[in-house]
């Protein structure tokens, strides 16, 4: 419950922000109305004197009231401060995943959407699964803030009490989910490969002790179960063309005055003209084995013929070959291209993480017993040095033909 105590000057600033009207002034004091009250704690993080706190029952284990697979809807940034970019590749992925959780459990796949405007959401994200849209519509939502979006998350949840969460793994992704997870005071397992469903609990699956094993997590006594999921490792179910979404509209109270940062300018960073490897159909990646930064060029030429994104593994990167934003693998990108070239990897189990999902991969290495065969379709026992220069030279031929 809800707590104010004698220290409430009546500033009146928790009575602005809180998105259920659900505090008024008595007087000189705040007061608050429990019946409208989620608990979301925007109340609490204005609050100049500390007067308010929020007092949850722990002991009870009762989650018979939590209902539904909710699935966080991640937009692209705009340049345009007025307006949102398309849906996110990852939260098509988590609703495809998501899907197979809910009819596990028998429940609704919902999808939650903050933004400025409608923009069809409920056709969009019901062709891949959604059951239902939860649409909060402000001019606030535009723009990513951490207190505005954790705070009206957190008021949706508590009001219709979903059994689980899932945030992409990325960067907005890594900062709201946490946020969220400790107002709520919930568990939350970051970075999942993996989900499943066990006894009626999310099995949610990730890298462990760097990469090592794979350690299955379970939150049996916090409702919801909450994770955020590496982009890239689920795969996107084909659209349902013509499935529709409920739209259920959230009429949210947001103050402008909760957000702490504002965004006066944007400027996307569109890259050098070189493909991002996660988004990209082929990758050629190379390894310690490529031995020099000069000899990792091969690497270069070749995906420059393929028209392919050039990838590394973490110890390439870690010998300068190539920047880290190109590391595929557990400390890196997650990615799942139709075809995946690895020379001179090794495959440690912490770069077979973030690869693993590619649909055919072919692997070229000295080492018989290299790791990355295990993994690979088209196995080459050989050194990549003399490979990769006739294979470049031999597709660059045939591409001019054909």
């Amino acid at each position: 419950m809800l707590e104010i105590s004698a220290k409430c000057i009546g500033c009146t600033k928790c009575v602005a922000v809180c998105p259920f009207g659900a505090l008024s002034m008595s007087g000189k004091k705040a007061v608050v109305n429990m019946s409208a009250c989620t608990l979301c704690g925007a109340c609490v993080q204005v609050c100049p004197v500390e007067a308010i706190s929020i007092k949850r029952d722990t002991a009870s284990k009762d989650f018979s009231a939590y209902k539904g697979v909710w699935v966080f809807v991640e937009l692209e940034d705009s340049e345009d401060l007025s307006a949102e970019g398309p849906v996110r590749k990852v939260s098509f992925e988590l609703l495809s995943e998501g899907r197979k959780i809910a009819d596990a459990l028998k429940e609704e796949l919902c999808a939650v959407v903050l933004a400025g405007k409608n923009r069809n959401y409920e056709r969009e994200l019901g062709e891949y699964g959604a059951d239902k849209v939860y649409f909060c519509e402000n001019p606030e939502f535009t723009v990513y803030n951490t207190d505005i979006y954790s705070a009206a998350v957190c008021a949706l949840i508590n009001k219709h009490k979903p059994s689980v969460v899932l945030f992409g793994a990325t960067v907005k992704g890594r900062d709201l989910a946490p946020r969220i997870a400790s107002a709520l005071y919930v568990g939350l397992t970051a970075d999942c490969t993996a989900l499943s469903v066990r006894d009626g609990l999310l099995v949610q699956s990730r890298p462990a002790f760097g990469g090592n094993i794979m350690a299955d997590i379970l939150s049996p006594n916090s409702r919801p179960q909450m994770a955020t999921v590496r982009p890239n490792v689920m795969k996107v179910s084909p659209a349902q063309s013509g499935r529709i979404a409920i739209l259920v509209r959230e009429d949210l109270k947001i103050d402008k005055n909760m957000r702490r940062v504002k965004v006066l300018r944007r400027k996307i960073d569109r890259g050098s003209g070189s493909m991002k490897i996660e988004n990209a159909n082929i990758i050629v990646s190379g390894g310690r084995g490529m031995k020099t930064k000069e000899k990792f060029k091969l690497i270069e030429e070749l995906a420059s013929v393929l028209g392919a994104a050039v990838g590394a593994s973490r110890a390439a990167v870690d010998l300068g070959f190539k920047e880290k934003s190109h590391q595929v693998g557990q400390s890196g990108v997650t990615v799942s291209p139709r075809l995946y070239m690895a020379f001179g990897i090794s495959g440690a189990v912490q770069h077979l993480v973030g690869m693993k999902n590619s649909d055919i991969v072919i692997a070229v290495n000295k080492d018989p017993n290299a790791m990355i065969f295990g993994a690979a379709k088209y196995a080459f026992v050989a050194d990549a040095h003399q490979v990769l220069p006739k294979l470049s030279e031999l597709l660059a031929k045939g591409l001019k033909r054909g």
